[in-house]
């Protein structure tokens, strides 16, 4: 895994909501081998214009150190977009953030149902409860719920989530350390506790209005549904639907049922216009998805709420370790890739891991390799996106 010194370089010296970091990423795989290339690798590369070259000419790395320092100092981590961590379905689109702060525990989006709930700031008393209801039942048979912070719609979800003891993501539109929106400040602390407040803009960063935009791409490629509640015919809640759709056209849309009235209108066309599916519940967003697995405590209520729901009522651990995991099929369960063109000792670590949680310690005994080369090989194995750590120091297949 690179420095993440040259990461933070790169989007300081081209900006934000922009595809460079991947493209570069996915020609050199290294980008700090681009960095020390210097001045003609830069050109030679075809991604940058003299602009932006003079940019990367004048940005010098002690700027990186200064943000570096102020993570370390506040214990905010930093994902890359080389981090074995680094969200699959955000690095799936074509301008992920190279840099992604966090604040929290980011949780295992990838393999969570996860639900992005957006609507006005100006929001009525109704789709304030609304927001709140939708986003508490879900929280409650684990789904995840991803919104921007902001006041109105947003706020009241992540306050449904946090009141049903459920995880919930924190998009926002400034940078972490930034203190936006005062009084919502103890609800941004105690998401961090089950969930994540992130940003790809560094931690002191004002929100200009600009960056609300740009954050919207971030709440609809980490969920897996948009559910709009309540938005006028400009609503900003319209621009995550619109990329959400532009970032995968199957992505499934959910628009709550409201009255005919200005504030509805955005919301009312979605449904008109055949985009999203009109929900009044729940548990009309889980039945647009194959499986939904929950506690053997919550299926009965959960199966009786709706016949069209699939429960899968579990004892215990869920497959993946993920509780309110969303599986197409069991059958589609991650298995060793072939001609990976990886090195003996590779081949042996990755085929001592599979589906379930193998601690580094069970792999040195199965592969007889010292924990420093098998430290070194699970790394690259991470970063080829081949396995993911869990806790403990355990691996599993991805």
């Amino acid at each position: 895994m690179t420095d993440v010194r040259y990461w933070i370089w790169l989007s300081q010296c081209v900006g934000y909501c922009n595809p460079k970091g991947k493209q570069l990423l996915e020609l050199y795989g290294d980008i700090e081998s681009f960095y020390k290339g210097g001045e003609s690798e830069w050109r030679l590369s075809g991604l940058f214009s003299n602009a932006e070259i003079e940019k990367l000419k004048q940005t010098p790395l002690s700027v990186c150190e200064e943000i570096i320092e102020k993570c370390n100092h506040y214990c905010y981590e930093i994902l890359t977009l080389d981090n074995p961590y680094y969200p699959r379905c955000l690095f799936s689109i074509d301008d992920p953030p190279a840099v992604l702060y966090v604040w929290g525990a980011l949780p295992d989006i990838d393999d969570r149902l996860s639900i992005g709930v957006v609507g006005t700031r100006k929001a009525s008393m109704y789709g304030i409860r609304a927001s709140h209801a939708m986003s508490y039942n879900l929280a409650k048979v684990g789904v995840t719920i991803v919104s921007g912070g902001a006041l109105g719609i947003d706020c009241s979800a992540h306050l449904g989530a946090l009141a049903a003891d459920g995880v919930t993501v924190c998009v926002l539109g400034c940078g972490i350390n930034y203190d936006y929106l005062r009084e919502n400040r103890k609800m941004r602390s105690d998401i961090t506790y089950k969930g994540a407040v992130i940003s790809e803009y560094p931690p002191d960063t004002e929100p200009y209005p600009y960056h609300f935009p740009q954050r919207n791409r971030i709440i609809s490629a980490l969920s897996d549904g948009i559910l709009v509640v309540e938005a006028g015919k400009k609503s900003g809640a319209l621009i995550t639907v619109n990329s959400a759709l532009e970032q995968d056209a199957s992505k499934k849309i959910f628009a709550m049922a409201g009255p005919v009235d200005p504030h509805f209108y955005g919301t009312n066309q979605l449904v008109k216009d055949k985009i999203a599916t009109l929900v009044t519940d729940y548990a009309d967003i889980l039945s647009e998805f194959d499986n939904i697995y929950v506690s053997e405590e919550i299926a009965p209520e959960l199966s009786a709420l709706d016949e069209r729901v699939n429960v899968i009522p579990i004892k215990g651990k869920a497959p993946k370790d993920i509780n309110g995991l969303r599986v197409n099929d069991l059958s589609e369960l991650p298995v060793h890739k072939e001609n990976l063109g990886l090195k003996e000792d590779e081949l042996a670590v990755y085929y001592a891991i599979g589906n379930e949680p193998v601690h580094i310690d069970k792999i040195a005994e199965i592969t007889a390799l010292p924990i420093s080369r098998l430290s070194s090989i699970l790394t690259v194995l991470e970063i080829k996106r081949l396995i993911k750590a869990v806790q403990g120091r355990s691996y599993v297949l991805i």
